[in-house]
């Protein structure tokens, strides 16, 4: 499943999650292949229990797999955890649905955005401070927010805070979990085109995990389509959602919000 560029900077191969046991054991991926290539977007979609959420934990070493491999760049972190993890904080980073549960509410904005240097012993105080700031400012928040507590904040500034966190230590790879889904519209744009611009300056990949494939055309090179665990499609954005092959995909296609009444009528008529 590479994209044909160049080397994966994440590559899946084979994976596989249970939950339970027993009778009670149920699979939540099953033999899952995925090429991610630094600075470029892969986006995972399905619809609930399709098992997007499970791989992205995966990912991040919140759940172990049963089967399969993870490769960051060159490196199995199939089954890496604790201490021998947390090289990996840096280049690994996440970006979770929830902008009003992302931050600790007693903790000021420059202390929530520092977390995730906390792995860090060789940046100075004074440096963490002023990378935070530029942070900031990489998001369009002001400076002064720095010192400034969540709830000053609406969700779209907070998500952009979040999103500031994430990008602190200068990671390869960003997980980014429903990150828009819980945005009015506006916003949901607003923070979809941030991601963009970051992304051709800074150069990271995003794992981009959503049931929403407007959301998907607009900023994902490539897509994953999950069903019950398994990859029932993936391919070129484009490609994939000009002509899918699979129904499944097709049904995930229609149910996507379309903007233009006509373009929606036609498609439900197809």
């Amino acid at each position: 499943m590479s994209d044909g560029f160049s080397k994966p900077l994440l590559q899946i191969r084979g994976l596989r999650v249970d939950y339970g046991r027993g009778r009670r054991r149920a699979t939540a991926l099953n033999e899952v292949d995925l090429d991610l290539a630094a600075g470029r977007t892969v986006g995972l979609v399905g619809e609930s229990g399709s098992g997007k959420t499970t791989l992205g934990k995966a990912v991040l070493g919140r759940v172990r797999p049963d089967r399969g491999s993870i490769v960051f760049d060159g490196q199995d972190i199939t089954h890496v955890t604790g201490r021998a993890r947390r090289p990996l904080a840096t280049r690994i980073q996440v970006v979770f649905q929830n902008p009003y549960l992302a931050l600790n509410p007693q903790r000021t904005v420059a202390q929530s955005v520092a977390e995730t240097l906390t792995t860090r012993t060789d940046v100075s105080d004074d440096e963490v401070r002023s990378r935070v700031l530029e942070s900031l400012e990489h998001v369009g928040i002001a400076r002064s927010a720095a010192d400034r507590f969540p709830a000053s904040f609406s969700g779209g500034q907070r998500q952009r805070i979040a999103i500031a966190r994430a990008l602190l230590p200068r990671p390869d790879l960003v997980v980014c979990d429903e990150a828009v889904s819980a945005l009015d519209l506006s916003i949901q744009a607003q923070v979809l085109n941030l991601l963009v611009e970051l992304q051709d300056e800074l150069g990271m990949a995003y794992l981009f995990i959503t049931h929403d494939l407007a959301v998907v055309r607009h900023l994902c090179h490539d897509i994953v389509v999950l069903k019950d665990g398994g990859v029932v499609e993936h391919g070129r954005t484009a490609e994939v959602c000009a002509a899918p092959t699979q129904a499944y995909t097709r049904k995930l296609l229609d149910s996507a919000p379309v903007a233009d009444p006509d373009l929606q009528r036609a498609s439900r008529a197809s």
